[in-house]
């Protein structure tokens, strides 16, 4: 990494260590997320095995939300090899569109909130609707969250501040973005394919 790309005053190896500590910390979070979303997941496998437990039929949204959110995933993932490549004409437009895809996937989940209110799926009358709400809310707050920090992300690229720092933080979006994905993906197919029989077929009960 160049140096003139360092914030004033910074070493090489101060960078160095802060965009470690960054990228650890970044980790940790993703591991308590992983955590608690795997309680939640844990919870809602145990509970769908109880006799007041009726299956619920996803929304055609959901994949609509699956494609947008795998287009921004991707779209970071293209915006950090950009930067670190040092080719801001490509990186902007990529950091976003990777935001703007995400924003996107929030709107067609309260799309696919509304098809279920339209078909009165209310969280109090069924167990699997109210995991449904449950899960896919914490993901929606867990990407709001993403999106506060990629738009401080995209004001610096859009101020064109130092570099080396803006492409730090924009592999750290996508990273955080790639998480996201694969998270929506495990809950996606819980929501829709996860039966009893196959819990009790993982938990040695069949």
């Amino acid at each position: 990494m160049n140096s003139a790309v360092l914030p004033s005053g910074a070493a090489p190896g101060d960078a160095a260590r802060a965009a470690r500590a960054a990228g650890t910390g970044l980790w940790v979070f993703i591991g308590v997320a992983s955590t608690l979303f795997a309680l939640f997941l844990t919870a809602y496998g145990m509970r769908m095995d109880s006799s007041d437990w009726s299956p619920l039929a996803l929304p055609w949204q959901l994949w609509l939300s699956s494609a947008l959110l795998l287009a921004a995933s991707l779209a970071m993932q293209g915006a950090s090899a950009a930067a670190q490549a040092a080719r801001w004409d490509r990186a902007r437009p990529l950091l976003w569109g990777g935001g703007g895809f995400a924003l996107a996937f929030l709107g067609s989940q309260w799309w696919a909130w509304q098809a279920l209110d339209t078909a009165r799926v209310m969280m109090a009358g069924n167990p699997a609707a109210s995991f449904f709400y449950l899960l896919t809310a914490m993901h929606a707050l867990h990407l709001l969250g993403g999106l506060a920090a990629w738009a401080v992300t995209a004001q610096l690229a859009w101020e064109r501040a130092d570099a080396a720092r803006v492409a730090l933080r924009i592999a750290l979006c996508a990273r955080y973005w790639h998480f996201l994905l694969v998270l929506w993906v495990a809950l996606f197919a819980a929501l829709g394919w996860l039966t009893p029989e196959i819990v009790r077929f993982i938990c040695g009960r069949s």
